[in-house]
């Protein structure tokens, strides 16, 4: 045992996050800690990372044990290069010259390609690469971290799983990537009221876990029903005159008053907060084009972003940014609101088009406004889908409390920012909805509900996120940016993962993947001798081959997102599998094709 709170209990003026948990990590664990926003999730964390005390309990540690710790937010010393901070965060007993030597080994590791560079200067993504170069600078035993996915691109949360996986200390993480979840974690964790000791926990994947918790739930509720009806007994006895007269009745009206205080715990522990409502509303409008994009261009201080972006945006369409942080992805979207004008190329916008954008850096939120006029400026009573409705309702429905209403909205979490901001944008009915990380912050719960009315909108929807899975659920085509000026558009993530993630930007026609290491002159050309006929004919199946390879990881994906998959552990298992097989044999193909490619030239 690595690490174990005893007891455990955290409260914020009158409001109780957890307590009495008892929990032990333990060596070889990677563990996902889930659970809604309010739970106490990373209060937990700081706790067992020795940064914030509990009210009450206490932390038993393994002796000599090193844990790492990244917070949600990094804070790095102003002015000082990445070299410096990182050579800082290593062992204490190297001298300067040998701390800087590891510190300049671990940046290549992780691949930073300027340790000269400030803190400051860096992208949110190696922002976080360099808090998690940090932690591991230690040499921890346990690495704890605060939602790392939040601010990593797509690639960057695959470098982590990888990182992970062959990591030889165990890690406790708190994230709602459910994709992240299922590759990384072998125990999931959930805190919740739900749950009689404060958590529910599972050794397995992510999707064995969601079975798990079903049935868990369902025994629970059985056992509420069964208690209210003993309960009922009780009571009619009660209510015939029972006195304590003897020692046998003295008891069981003992045992009664019991089996009514279990009831209550019962019946609050089944009683689920949910999730907040989100329904974004559309116009209606069925312009059949709502944007266009013709070789569009954008660069940054002379750093070309994209140059030649030519996309049609119309009702239904649903297309989501790809790229490595610093790629134009944000850029692009303020191209397409109209708030930037293209360096090159041309915009069509329909007449009186309504854009709504939602800003990952939650600038639209006025951290001195309460939350009553964040969530309505013009008064308490406000309008939604042609209904009037009072604040407080309206509050409600995004999980806020009435005595939450008067607080200011710097005092408000993460996850309780990003509801307001959600719930503001949907008091403007849109043509296009644009998004730019909007499940940051967000508990899984949330988060199922947004997919649920993302994949319903009628308007042209632009999607801007780390989440696979919500990519995966609404069926997004992909705009995949490189930042050096290349893009490419994919019929869906599956194909973009399919065409390889290590280059992101691989241009190809919608339909299919397959773009020939030859040029179109080379490939007609005929073969040269080096090739024997059995390796002829090999290359001229080899195209199909990856074709059909394709074909089935897209559908086995398309599998991997379906929750009556996930909600099967046997299926899930198989399915999973597979994929892996899939993406291996892909990978094969590829590399067969360019060994016979080469041999030809």
């Amino acid at each position: 045992m690595l690490l174990t709170g005893r007891n455990l209990a955290k409260s914020y003026g009158p409001r109780r996050l957890f307590s009495g948990i008892t929990l032990g990590l333990n060596e070889g664990e990677r563990i996902g800690l889930i659970g809604v926003n309010g739970s106490g999730k990373s209060t937990l964390l700081r706790i067992f990372a020795g940064v914030e005390q509990p009210d009450e309990g206490e932390l038993i540690n393994r002796r000599g044990l090193r844990v790492g710790y990244v917070a949600q937010q990094e804070a790095f010393a102003p002015g000082k290069s990445c070299l410096d901070i990182l050579a800082d965060a290593t062992d204490d007993h190297l001298d300067d010259h040998e701390r800087h030597l590891q510190a300049q080994r671990l940046l290549d590791k992780l691949g930073f390609a300027n340790a000269a560079a400030t803190a400051e200067s860096l992208s949110g993504g190696w922002r976080k690469r360099l808090a998690i170069a940090c932690a591991l600078a230690g040499q921890p035993d346990l690495l704890l971290m605060d939602e790392p996915t939040n601010h990593l691109d797509v690639e960057g949360i695959i470098w982590l799983e990888q990182l992970l996986a062959a990591a030889p200390f165990a890690t406790l993480i708190v994230t709602h990537d459910r994709r992240f979840l299922e590759s990384f974690a072998n125990r999931i964790i959930e805190l919740g009221r739900a749950y009689r000791e404060g958590f529910l926990s599972h050794n397995g994947r992510y999707s064995d876990f969601l079975i798990k918790r079903e049935e868990f739930l369902a025994a629970q509720q059985s056992q509420q029903q069964s208690l209210a009806s003993g309960v009922r007994r009780e009571i009619e006895w009660l209510k015939r005159g029972a006195k304590a007269r003897t020692t046998k009745a003295k008891g069981r009206i003992e045992r009664a008053g019991e089996m009514i205080d279990d009831l209550a715990d019962l019946k609050s522990r089944n009683t689920q907060q949910g999730a907040a409502r989100v329904d974004f509303t559309a116009t209606g409008r069925q312009t059949r084009k709502l944007i266009q994009l013709k070789h569009v261009g954008k660069s940054l201080g002379g750093k070309p972003l994209f140059t030649d972006v030519s996309i049609v945006l119309s009702p239904g369409d649903k297309l989501a940014l790809l790229g490595p942080n610093g790629s134009g992805k944000s850029t692009l979207i303020k191209v397409l609101a109209g708030e930037l004008p293209p360096d090159r190329g041309e915009v069509f916008r329909a007449d009186q088009l309504n854009v709504v954008v939602l800003d990952q850096h939650r600038q639209q939120l006025d951290p001195t406004l309460s939350l009553r006029r964040a969530l309505s400026p013009a008064g308490d009573v406000l309008s939604f889908n042609g209904s009037s409705m009072h604040i407080s309702g309206w509050a409600k429905r995004f999980l806020f409390r009435t005595e939450q209403l008067d607080l200011p909205v710097s005092e408000l979490s993460g996850g309780e920012q990003a509801r307001v901001l959600i719930a503001r944008l949907m008091l403007r009915p849109a043509d296009v909805l644009v998004l730019d990380e909007p499940t940051n912050d967000l508990d899984i719960a949330t988060l199922e509900v947004l997919e649920q009315n993302l994949d319903e909108f009628p308007g042209a929807l632009v999607l801007v996120t780390h989440d696979r899975f919500l990519m995966q659920r609404i069926d997004a085509e992909v705009l995949a940016l490189d930042g050096r000026g290349g893009s490419a558009m994919f019929a869906d993530l599956s194909q973009w993962e399919s065409a390889g993630t290590t280059n992101p930007v691989r241009p190809t026609e919608k339909k299919s993947v397959i773009k020939p290491p030859a040029t179109p002159s080379d490939a007609a050309a005929p073969a040269k001798k080096r090739l024997t006929w059995k390796e002829q004919k090999e290359l001229e199946g080899i195209e199909p081959a990856i074709h059909a390879a394709e074909a089935q990881l897209a559908d086995l994906h398309t599998r991997a997102a379906d929750p009556t998959i996930i909600a099967d552990h046997s299926k899930a298992r198989i399915v999973y599998e597979n994929l892996a097989a899939a993406q291996t044999e892909i990978e094969r193909l590829y590399a067969r094709w360019e060994e016979l490619e080469a041999a030809t030239r």
